[in-house]
């Protein structure tokens, strides 16, 4: 409970006049509640957005797996299995290095499942499923089929397994994303975020530590040493995580948010009792009844969250073009495999760590405009031929590029979810991510076109996601604003800066 020194409202110089507190004889909303019982961060809520966040370790496995498991043998190493050190689906099963169809089928299937799958599973966790339960549905659906995949008779099996896996995944950095932003105040949400990319960060750069440890096993091994954790750590989900409060009071289960509060808030019983008995019923009930399909319809309907989705798509496909297709082309590059994919992972590092200074200090939509523009210019000038000399620069050119997309990948991920309430805030979250996994579906084959000339390879990426990241001015600014829980709140302009005495 805030001490009597700290009761000045935390309104920021950037707020306008009206973000006034709302007054006391008026009920307050879902939104506000939940943001006074979670207002103080503590150990409890840091373990349950950790444990919630390491979920992106495992996504950081699984995404990038198949540079090594699917991977081009050396010009030095036979193409045939037998005799060779080197193994992976192309020495195994004699296919033609040179056939992309074949040799990507599998890295293509693994994406069209995350395609799929969003399509099929976002609106899950805003319905009848909830946050933890499709969290544990999809990590385990992901890890199972990967595990499975060490298996496969043939690539049509293995083809089929990666898309099962890409399915199960598609959830996975959204709704755990979502979970643990939910479960802390405005004050963390950023840093809680930045804890998810860091979890990222540290499963992308373990992933060719394992596979240069297996480099004289069979490719089925990195499977089975990926997954098995990633089952384990599904089961951790199922019976140590707990449900979102703000989901819980929306879907009307009072008694469940209850028990969910009084976990991880740090106020009194007494507070915490009265706090949730004024949630006005009217909100509530008109969200619990929401269909499978609603959340989508709803996004659509609503004519400033339609603009507000849209927006968010267009720049989720140009930052995905970048942040998934420049990776891919770490094989045709001249450098050792596990060292190249060790330095693309590593400069994910800096990139988190000016996230969480970036997202506390600045505003959303100047940073994420910013550093698509620095993608874009920088893609473009690796294309650029001028002189010999300029050659040198190319590669620190597409470096300075990729960490650009970065940088703002994790921006656009957590101001997507401030921009939409509780009730369509992961199948929001979830489009936009479906729209940078599109940018990886399109990705692969502008790497290919690029062998040839550059520009379409780069150039492309560069014009696209300088395009895309200007459609940030159709949307608003977030930066020091609670969240709302229903549509009728973010509509009609019901997000208040809270006072830190309210619970005084």
């Amino acid at each position: 409970m805030a001490d009597s020194n700290n009761s000045t409202p935390l309104l920021s110089p950037s707020n306008s006049a009206d973000e006034l507190p709302q007054p006391e004889n008026r009920l307050p909303s879902l939104g506000s509640t939940v943001e006074r019982c979670l207002s103080e961060f503590n150990l409890s809520q840091f373990l349950q957005a950790l444990l919630v966040s390491f979920a992106w370790f495992f996504d950081g496995h699984q995404t990038f797996i198949t540079v090594f498991t699917d991977a081009q043998p050396p010009p030095s190493s036979p193409a045939s299995h037998g005799g060779s050190s080197f193994s992976s689906i192309i020495s195994e099963w004699d296919l033609n290095p040179e056939d992309p169809i074949l040799t990507g089928l599998p890295a293509s299937s693994f994406f069209i499942g995350c395609l799929v799958g969003g399509l099929a599973l976002s609106t899950l966790a805003d319905t009848f499923l909830g946050r933890k339960n499709m969290l544990f549905y999809s990590c385990l659906l992901m890890s199972v089929s990967s595990f499975f995949a060490a298996f496969s008779p043939n690539l049509w099996v293995y083809s089929f397994l990666k898309f099962l896996s890409g399915f199960g995944r598609s959830t996975i950095s959204t709704t755990s994303l979502v979970l643990a932003t939910e479960l802390v105040g405005k004050r963390w949400r950023g840093q809680v975020g930045v804890m998810a990319f860091l979890c990222f960060f540290c499963g992308f750069l373990s992933l060719p530590g394992i596979a240069y440890l297996n480099r004289s096993s069979s490719w089925r091994n990195l499977y089975i040493y990926t997954s098995i954790p990633t089952i384990l750590y599904s089961f951790v989900v199922k019976f140590l995580v707990r449900e979102s409060p703000r989901w819980l009071l929306v879907r009307g289960m009072k008694d469940e948010a209850l028990n969910t509060l009084r976990c991880i808030a740090s106020i009194s019983q007494s507070s915490l009792n009265l706090a949730v008995s004024k949630v006005c019923e009217v909100e509530e009930s008109s969200v619990s009844n929401m269909d499978i399909y609603s959340a989508l319809k709803v996004l659509t309907q609503k004519q400033w969250a339609s603009r507000r989705i849209s927006a968010v798509m267009l720049m989720g496909f140009g930052i995905g073009l970048v942040y998934y297709g420049m990776p891919l082309g770490l094989g045709t590059l001249s450098f050792n495999l596990y060292l190249s994919v060790a330095f693309n992972s590593l400069s994910e590092l800096p990139s988190c760590l000016l996230t969480l200074l970036l997202i506390g200090h600045f505003n959303r939509r100047s940073t994420l405009w910013v550093f698509t523009t620095m993608s874009g210019v920088f893609s473009l000038l690796s294309v650029m031929e001028l002189g010999k000399s300029w050659s040198k620069f190319q590669i620190g050119f597409e470096s300075v590029s990729f960490f650009g997309a970065t940088t703002a990948f994790n921006i656009f991920v957590l101001y997507t979810t401030e921009l939409f309430p509780t009730c369509v805030r992961n199948s929001a979250l979830a489009m936009a991510r479906l729209s940078g996994v599109l940018g990886g579906v399109v990705s692969p084959m502008l790497v290919a076109a690029g062998r040839n000339n550059r520009f379409w390879c780069y150039g492309v990426f560069g014009l696209v996601v300088g395009f895309c990241g200007m459609f940030v001015v159709l949307l608003p600014e977030t930066k020091g604003k609670a969240l709302c829980d229903t549509m009728e709140e973010e509509e009609n302009g019901k997000q208040r800066v809270i006072s830190s005495d309210v619970l005084a």
